[in-house]
């Protein structure tokens, strides 16, 4: 452990020798401070919310990022080709020593950064709440400023594809399809029957069956906030749509009806119902009935939600910055991994594609979906077809896997709308990008590095 924390205080000393660590330090406080300043809010809640919280986080995880990234590529690389290390690799320890130190070097670097910028950004956002009005006081406290859990309806996906296939079937016995269009078809009528599911025509209404599950024995006498989202085809002239809500079961006598509310497509919205409305077994009725002349639709996976009270801001803000921590410890990896055995120019542009196919997660699922990378006539109803789609989309698959392991958290948004962060998924966050995806780089950089000749390395291009 001493030479691990000898390597890692040599890391600091450089950081701090280069001035690094202070210019980072100054960037991320200006982009904490400098942002709120420059883009001014709409003096409510969520417009105070959404610069305060997702645009400073947003920034200092893009800054944090990089540094690390450029940092990591640059502690090793640099102190190869500078003959730094062949001194170093003369003492008493061994090349993962060296190794390893260097990231813990760079991550206690990053957790003394990400407790600055962290710091500054719950002051700035305690001090800037006080000058809200009243009203818009009340509603950050108890609606962004806590940490909500949410509950929706059981997934009807077997249904859908169950339906789905039976569709399909029964149209190939008409139609046949070639096997090269056949995903696509499927597709298509999977997404007429999932629109069946989503859709409330006018007169009719929707029943939802939320099941709160174990929270409902901390849920007495609790209120508990509906989270509701529709899609219209159609315009309104006024640009709003009415909405009736029952919530409960009249037949036992604890039910509450809303009066006629007037709500936009296209976008959340949010609203207080009474509580105690769920059955004995915690499962909360909910109707929604449409008095327009156009049909709404309620998407399957964020058109209802049910938020309700799970704990505080202060430490589920702490474990949103756990899992942007869990983020850098990753590019750490990724970043001394490549200056193992690439020089520094070479190591940072490599780290730099990597993150950048990351972050290219919606256009690899979206080929993935299609099942070709080719581009088809949407309007005919035809798929585009590729000679690479053989190699390229089980290439694209594995790819999502491995980027859904670490890109499957957003602790940014939950925190600017209010949501948890529980415990369990800072442990996944901490099992699958650390542990799982960083070990895996961290152990092939040790390897590589291992095996790099040192004294041949200026030669090395």
């Amino acid at each position: 452990m001493q030479r691990l924390l000898a390597i890692a205080w040599l890391t600091w000393k450089a950081a701090l020798r280069f001035k690094l660590f202070l210019v980072i330090a100054a960037l991320l406080v200006l982009a904490v401070v400098g942002l709120p300043l420059i883009i001014k809010d709409d003096g409510t809640a969520r417009g105070f919310t959404q610069i305060l919280l997702t645009y400073t986080l947003s920034a200092i995880t893009a800054l944090l990022g990089l540094s690390t990234l450029w940092l990591s590529c640059g502690t090793l690389a640099r102190d190869i080709e500078e003959c730094q290390m062949q001194v170093v690799a003369t003492k008493p320890i061994a090349r993962w020593q060296i190794w390893l130190g260097k990231w813990i070097g760079l991550m206690s670097l990053n957790a003394a950064l990400l407790a600055l910028s962290g710091a500054c950004v719950y002051g700035l956002l305690e001090w800037r709440a006080d000058k809200l009005p009243p009203a818009e006081q009340k509603i950050l406290r108890e609606q962004v400023l806590v940490a909500r859990g949410a509950a929706k309806e059981a997934g009807n996906d077997g249904e859908i594809d169950a339906e789905t296939e039976r569709i399909l079937q029964a149209r190939l016995k008409n139609s046949p399809v070639t096997t090269t269009d056949l995903p696509e078809v499927r597709r298509q009528i999977r997404e007429q029957v999932k629109a069946d599911f989503q859709l409330v025509p006018p007169g009719y209404s929707r029943e939802w069956l939320i099941d709160l599950g174990f929270a409902k024995n901390f849920l007495r006498d609790q209120p508990l906030q509906l989270r509701v989202k529709f899609n219209s085809a159609n315009k309104s002239s006024s640009g709003t749509f009415a909405g009736l809500w029952q919530v409960g079961v009249p037949e036992t006598g604890k039910y509450w009806r809303s009066e006629p509310m007037s709500l936009a497509p296209d976008t959340f919205h949010e609203f207080q119902i009474p509580p105690d409305l769920f059955d004995k077994n915690g499962v909360l009725t909910i109707m929604f009935v449409n008095p327009n002349d156009t049909s709404l639709l309620f998407p399957l996976e964020d058109g209802l939600e049910v938020l309700y009270p799970e704990g505080g801001f202060a430490l589920n803000f702490a474990r949103g910055l756990g899992i942007i921590f869990c983020w850098m410890a990753l590019l750490a990896a990724l970043g001394l991994a490549a200056a193992s055995f690439l020089s520094f120019p070479v190591a940072a542009f490599f780290s730099l594609a990597v993150l950048v196919i990351g972050l290219s997660s919606g256009t690899l699922a979206d080929a993935v979906s299609n099942g070709t990378i080719g581009v088809g006539n949407e309007e005919a109803g035809v798929a585009g077809h590729s000679v690479a789609d053989t190699v390229l989309i089980p290439m694209f698959k594995g790819m999502l896997v491995v980027i859904n392991l670490s890109g499957n958290f957003s602790p940014i948004d939950a925190l600017s709308t209010g949501r948890s962060i529980p415990w369990s998924e800072l442990g996944a966050a901490f099992g699958q990008i650390v542990l799982l995806l960083g070990g895996s780089i961290s152990a092939a950089g040790m390897v590589l590095f291992s095996r790099r000749e040192l004294a041949t390395a200026q030669g090395n291009q």
